[in-house]
């Protein structure tokens, strides 16, 4: 192992983009194993390749360029992903509003009959059903 480490001084190395590409080719291949395509075995390489060669990279500055616009391109998405996933994982016991005024989501308990709702950030007030 301590060759590895020797090997790898020097180089980039894995980040957020590597990770992204390297589960995007092995999902596609796995895929492929299970519709015989070859399409999308040849794409999985495709994507692979310049996985491995942006690991391997000396050139670290632009590398780093490279992950710094994927990661703007994929942190709204995140974000709106992880969002969703939490209002479904409290459908049972949240609702939520959108306020009528600014447009920021609230949360509101449910069960609770007609309630009123306060905007946080533009302070409107509006009555609601939960």
């Amino acid at each position: 192992m301590n060759w590895f480490r020797k090997m790898m001084v020097g180089r980039y190395g894995m980040d957020q983009l590597s990770n992204a590409m390297l589960i995007l080719s092995i999902l596609l291949l796995a895929i492929s194993s299970f519709t015989r395509l070859s399409v999308i075995n040849a794409l999985a390489m495709i994507i692979l390749i310049p996985c491995y060669a942006r690991i391997f990279s000396r050139n670290i500055n632009k590398r780093r360029e490279e992950n710094m616009k994927f990661l703007q391109w994929w942190y709204p998405k995140n974000m709106k992903l992880t969002q969703f996933l939490n209002r479904v994982k409290a459908y049972k016991t949240y609702r939520y509003y959108k306020c009528p005024q600014c447009g920021q989501r609230l949360r509101a308990p449910k069960g609770k009959g007609r309630i009123r709702v306060t905007c946080l950030k533009c302070h409107k007030e509006f009555m609601k059903k939960s």
